[in-house]
């Protein structure tokens, strides 16, 4: 870029000259003609303004030479970038500092084929062995459910993409590719999972109902229970009511939205209305 620039401001230098000698070789056209100067005089001013013609062709073919390079610089450049080919999450670093990485298999060594994998959590599916005897019961479009094994009382809709053209000769299987409907963060690559195939789509319990809150955010009132909400830097006491625990989380519904803060193990001098702030929490 520099270079661009330096050649860029020298045209302008080559141009004045230019236009000097032009001027030049005028007036000693102009006096030769009088027969106030000698013809040499003539000759030297034709020759001098050729000469900064050319110089200032060989000006303008510098700045493209110097944008070519420009552009030679940037495309290298870019190569020192791994860029991923969609958006999404990180979940193995393969590469290591100091490793050689290629696009291409190596035949062993120090070279990695990938430096790592990357998930798009927004287009999940489920891979699903089906026995051979029941294969004809399964059709692409077909709606389905998939229940997690880390959330048994979650039933996540789901549709059948498509059925892949080949049997598994040892287990007697043919893969199925099912798509998830509903998109959750709970939702991690390579969980356990299992898919009930339906006739139709199911019209209740699709989806879970409730917030999900820690377990350690609850307090016992005279009404039940209930959590501390935060909401513009203030806490308030708002009622809940406990739909499921899963594992140290517990589902709840009432007054609390999706995304909203709670207090983790408040404080029993805690009062509505009180000012608190987020601090880091410890590993306890």
């Amino acid at each position: 870029e520099a270079g661009e620039a330096a050649a860029r401001a020298a045209l302008g230098q080559y141009a004045a000259d230019a236009r000097l000698a032009e001027l030049t070789l005028r007036r000693e056209r102009t006096l030769v003609g009088k027969g106030l100067a000698p013809q040499q005089s003539l000759d030297q001013a034709r020759a001098s303004a050729e000469a900064a013609l050319a110089a200032l062709a060989n000006a303008r073919d510098q700045i493209a030479v110097a944008v070519a390079q420009r552009q030679a610089a940037q495309v290298n450049y870019d190569y020192t970038f791994v860029r991923a080919p969609f958006a999404g999450v990180i979940t193995d670093k393969a590469a290591q500092v100091g490793e050689i990485v290629s696009p291409l298999s190596a035949g062993g060594g120090f070279t990695r084929t990938g430096v790592a994998t990357i998930v798009d959590m927004n287009s999940l599916e489920v891979d699903v062995d089906v026995n051979e005897s029941y294969i004809h019961r399964v059709h692409p479009g077909q709606p389905a459910e998939a229940v997690l094994d880390a959330y048994p009382d979650w039933r996540i809709p789901a549709r059948v993409i498509a059925i892949v053209p080949t049997a598994d000769k040892a287990k007697a299987t043919v893969k199925v590719r099912v798509a998830l409907l509903q998109k959750s963060p709970r939702i991690l690559p390579n969980m356990g999972v299992r898919v009930n195939f339906l006739e139709r789509a199911a019209t209740s319990n699709a989806a879970p109902k409730g917030v999900l809150i820690p377990a350690a955010a609850l307090i016992d009132v005279a009404a039940g229970q209930a959590a501390w909400r935060v909401r513009d830097g203030r806490v308030e006491r708002v009622p809940v009511r406990v739909l499921a625990s899963l594992g140290d989380l517990r589902r709840v519904t009432g007054a609390l939205l999706a995304g909203e803060q709670v207090v983790i193990k408040p404080s029993a001098h805690l009062r509505a209305g009180m000012a608190v702030r987020v601090a880091a929490t410890r590993g306890d």
